[in-house]
């Protein structure tokens, strides 16, 4: 079994040291997703939600979040981060809004984070733009889907794997 990183000989956290790390480029792409009523869909596809464009913001918010993981995460090293890329899926027959975020670097450790902050803070600014017409939306299944670089090398979530949370409700294993 692996050892916890963030944890000392003692048991007490800390913070990863990567001074001896060879800078490798490192990528993560995390989703996640806001299911909402058929009405907060549709007037976000339409562009009639009165505080803007919802998906506009959320993507800058999104990157915005990406950037700020370190002040968020106690244990996360500040990164220079050279590229997030958010994007949306809307499925109109699930009232839902997928989620996807990208992160980038040159570095010595991973951007995992950084892209689960990224969907995170874009699913929370959908939520907060159109809270006054739906506060039943649900921000969901929020996941690493790959990473790339580094020590441990390639992640590639298996799609056989049961991660919703759903699933997870059901089979008890939360």
């Amino acid at each position: 079994m692996k050892e916890f990183t963030h944890l000392d000989e003692k048991g007490k956290a800390r913070m990863v040291d990567v001074t001896e790390k060879e800078a490798t480029l490192r990528e993560a792409t995390a989703r996640g997703a806001v299911i909402m009523s058929p009405e907060v869909f549709q007037r976000i596809m339409a562009g009639g939600i009165e505080k803007g464009d919802v998906l506009g913001v959320a993507r800058v918010a999104g990157i915005m979040g990406a950037k700020q993981t370190a002040e968020l995460i106690p244990m996360c090293h500040p990164l220079n981060i050279t590229s997030v890329e958010i994007t949306f899926n809307p499925i109109e027959g699930k009232h839902t809004i997928e989620i996807e975020a990208r992160v980038k670097l040159q570095g010595k450790t991973g951007v995992e984070m950084e892209a689960l902050v990224a969907v995170t803070t874009a699913a929370l600014t959908i939520y907060d733009m159109c809270k006054a017409v739906d506060r039943t939306m649900v921000i969901s299944d929020i996941h690493l889907v790959e990473k790339k670089g580094g020590k441990s090398g390639h992640f590639l979530r298996s799609k056989s794997s049961p991660r919703k949370s759903t699933e997870l409700h059901r089979s008890g294993k939360v």
